[in-house]
């Protein structure tokens, strides 16, 4: 049985791919902070796992990583789905956002992805990094995000050059709008009620609506299996449009 690491697993998007692979037939270890909501993802089949921590520095990633292995022995897939979203032009963002938004949304992925490896060579296995379709389109009063996310589009296409011919894929998902607790906090930042936001995104966006987490799910899954055996290096938009 298959085997994926599965990072930001206790809500959003990263709690859809946790599922959405155990559905699949894989074993699923779900990493995040909030150990109650890592246990209500658990709670949706017996073939996850969690990993309750903050991932703050390089040995804390290598850290989880091993536990992954000794627990399922083996990896197979790494999905870097953590993230956070600090708005702010250049003068709003201080010292300190902007060191935790690279730190988490590029820094921890690159950790991540440098412990993995070897074991994903053993397996041909892949990694699916979650960027954002401001980190292909700059957004206002973003600048640490779209950094950020853009950063680790190029990290992915870099990694994937350098593994290819190992057998080791590595792609970006770049979502537009989802219906996830960061859109929620959002609007609570711009003092937006939520269904004004979302509404307020969904016209926004050219097809006229926000995503589902399960959407993006479901292209995560497809790129880590046999089916997207030929596809790396790529950075997939997922928005509804946003990106024409």
């Amino acid at each position: 049985m298959k085997v994926a690491l599965v990072t930001g697993a206790s809500s959003g998007i990263g709690a859809a791919v946790a599922i959405e692979f155990a559905d699949a037939g894989w074993q699923v270890m779900a990493a995040g902070r909030d150990e109650d909501r890592l246990a209500e993802v658990a709670d949706a089949s017996e073939d996850i796992s969690t990993w309750a921590g903050t991932l703050e520095t390089s040995g804390d990633c290598d850290e989880l990583v091993a536990d992954t292995v000794d627990e399922f022995g083996r990896l197979d897939c790494l999905v870097n789905s953590a993230g956070v979203l600090m708005r702010g032009n250049a003068t709003e963002t201080g010292d300190e956002d902007w060191r935790d938004t690279l730190g988490l949304n590029l820094d921890v992925p690159f950790y991540l992805s440098r412990a993995a490896i070897p074991h994903l060579l053993d397996t041909a296995g892949s990694i699916v990094n979650l960027s954002s379709f401001w980190g292909l389109k700059a957004a206002d009063r973003a600048v640490s995000y779209c950094t950020s996310k853009g950063g680790l589009i190029m990290m992915s296409k870099a990694m994937a050059l350098d593994h290819a011919r190992d057998g080791v894929r590595v792609n970006a998902v770049c979502p537009g709008g989802v219906d996830t607790p960061m859109l929620a906090q959002g609007a609570e930042e711009a003092d937006r009620t939520v269904d004004d936001f979302l509404a307020e995104a969904a016209e926004y966006t050219p097809n006229g609506r926000i995503a589902e987490p399960g959407e993006i799910a479901s292209l995560v899954l497809y790129l880590a299996s046999d089916a997207g055996r030929h596809i790396t290096g790529t950075a997939i938009p997922i928005d509804g449009g946003l990106t024409a």
